[in-house]
């Protein structure tokens, strides 16, 4: 006799959530166990402004990586639909990778997370949340956006690391495979295309982030 499924109830949810955001932003987030992508590598000596320039480059992307933690347990908080919270489970474990390669970047460099991650993390909660309770199209099209504009961000990133900074660069390319998969993930599973509006929205809001947490 097959034993029933017993889904998670809302305070289940709720109390993982929590959970996930106290490891996302003050802890060790669980990952998938990949190995980090800067270990096999080679790195040649940086400069002292190379390695301030490339640990505030990672501190960025760290940022990022939370942001996009919190979007993810906002968005499955308040999704109605079982199947899209186990899609956005998957890709937020593969995210966590992201989250700790990078902090490791950073302390290797001598550099310091942002002062602001609590900030930026409730802010992109806050976001997920709304967009997981406007219906699942939605859902995964701010996934689908959310992948696709941190695609050019690692881009740009990747153009403004030092050229000697290997094991930084290795780490972002693997991030970039990463959301691209994330991106295609999102629309075969019936993602929208959203506004043009909430796009602009979307980038700005990056933008403003990006510029702060380079200095804070």
């Amino acid at each position: 006799m097959k034993t029933p499924y017993n889904y998670p109830t809302p305070l289940d949810r709720l109390l993982t959530t929590l959970d996930n955001a106290l490891n996302t932003v003050a802890g060790t987030p669980t990952g998938s166990g990949r190995a980090n992508p800067a270990d096999s590598v080679k790195q040649d000596t940086l400069t002292p402004s190379e390695r301030e320039e490339a640990a505030r480059l990672m501190r960025v992307n760290h940022v990022g990586e939370i942001c996009a933690q919190a979007l993810y347990q906002g968005q499955s908080l308040t999704s109605r639909n079982e199947t899209v919270r186990r899609a956005l489970h998957k890709a937020s474990i593969e995210e966590n990778d992201h989250l700790k390669w990078c902090k490791n970047r950073i302390d290797t460099l001598g550099g310091r997370e942002s002062r602001l991650n609590f900030l930026w993390y409730s802010g992109a909660f806050a976001i997920g949340a709304v967009a997981g309770a406007m219906g699942d199209s939605t859902n995964l099209g701010f996934v689908e956006e959310t992948e696709q504009q941190v695609q050019k961000h690692l881009d740009n990133h990747l153009k403004r690391l030092p050229h000697s900074d290997h094991k930084s660069r290795a780490i972002l390319h693997q991030m970039r495979l990463d959301e691209q998969r994330h991106a295609r993930m999102a629309r075969c599973a019936g993602a929208t295309t959203l506004p043009g509006p909430i796009r602009s929205i979307m980038h700005l809001a990056s933008r403003v982030m990006t510029a702060t947490a380079y200095r804070v």
